[in-house]
């Protein structure tokens, strides 16, 4: 039996990542900070610390073969560049001595799909294209995950062997501590959502990249590069899906996004009075518009990688809400 790692694996990507490794067989190792409700009554041996704890990332991956580093501070806000400095850059350098100490054989590193430069806008996005150079397209989440990325991919040997994934906007059941996106789609579900925006994403199921992630580590090419995409709608297509399946009603006002560009920053002081995290925000308006074509052709290509229908994966993420009482 292999035995594995799992950095963040009480988010919603690890949550379903950790199902389909025990699901093949796999013996898991997770690293957990604090809440372990995702991973409840699964068959995992729990880790506890973080990762500027170098003592506890070498008990988490000691006898371990591949590690697969999702743990990261995920923010659409302006206001938290530190916080994504020490998680997100000096959490991965600290990952990448760790492996090494521990001589793990491969790292799988979850990047994010916006740390990739997304222009020319008319074409479609690869592995191909080069990371973020600085922030100037993209916020301070981007930029970190692609200072990150450049970290794994100089470490890069022959001991280590590394493989790079990019998801994209991932909804999907499993979704214990609520995500950014899993907020906004049951604001839909609610109606609590006054306004769309212009723009959209492109949207996976998230058991879609956790199956597309153990193909990565186990066919994957060493130092290769893979895009785990799904299907591009509008965040108006989005609404209509959800008001389909849960009778709501979807907002019948589309903002300009320049409007909602300039309340941003009002809603960004109003969610923090009240402790909650802004729908919209000037780095998400940008991400709306950013590229519509994502291609995860070399995925489909390597491993025979099919995202299911974007309407089955919102039926099933509705469903897990409303397991959980989060309707």
């Amino acid at each position: 039996m292999k035995k594995v790692a799992v950095t963040g694996a009480s988010g919603h990507i690890g949550a379903n990542l950790v199902r389909e490794l025990i699901s093949r067989g796999y013996e898991v190792v997770v690293l957990i900070r604090r809440t372990i409700l995702a991973l409840e009554g699964l068959d995992v041996v729990k880790v506890h610390g973080d990762l500027s704890d170098q003592q506890s990332l070498r008990r988490a991956f000691r006898g371990v073969e591949q590690v697969y580093h999702l743990a990261a501070h995920i923010s659409i806000q302006t206001s938290e560049r530190d916080k994504l400095e020490s998680v997100n850059v000096e959490g991965t350098r600290n990952v990448i001595k760790a492996c090494h100490t521990e001589a793990v054989s491969t790292l799988i590193y979850f990047s994010s799909i916006h740390a990739l430069d997304m222009r020319p806008l008319d074409q479609a996005v690869t592995e191909e294209n080069p990371l973020l150079g600085s922030r100037k397209y993209g916020g301070d989440y981007e930029y970190s995950k692609a200072r990150a990325e450049n970290l794994v991919r100089e470490n890069r040997n022959g001991a280590l062997s590394i493989r790079i994934i990019y998801p994209t906007a991932v909804l999907g059941p499993n979704d214990f501590n609520l995500s950014l996106f899993g907020q906004a789609i049951l604001k839909m579900a609610q109606g609590r959502l006054p306004a769309l925006v212009p723009g959209g994403f492109d949207w996976v199921d998230v058991r879609d990249v956790a199956w597309g992630a153990v193909e990565v580590a186990e066919k994957g090419v060493d130092g290769d590069r893979y895009i785990l995409s799904g299907n591009y709608l509008s965040v108006s297509q989005v609404a209509a899906v959800v008001a389909e399946l849960t009778g709501t009603s979807a907002p019948r006002i589309t903002i300009p996004t320049w409007l909602a560009g300039m309340s941003a920053p009002l809603m960004g002081i109003w969610a923090r009075l009240w402790g909650k995290t802004p729908v919209y925000t000037r780095y998400s308006l940008s991400a709306l518009a950013s590229n519509k074509q994502i291609s995860h052709s070399r995925a489909t290509r390597h491993f025979a990688y099919q995202p299911r229908s974007f309407h089955s994966s919102m039926k099933d993420a509705l469903q897990f809400y409303d397991t959980r009482n989060l309707k």
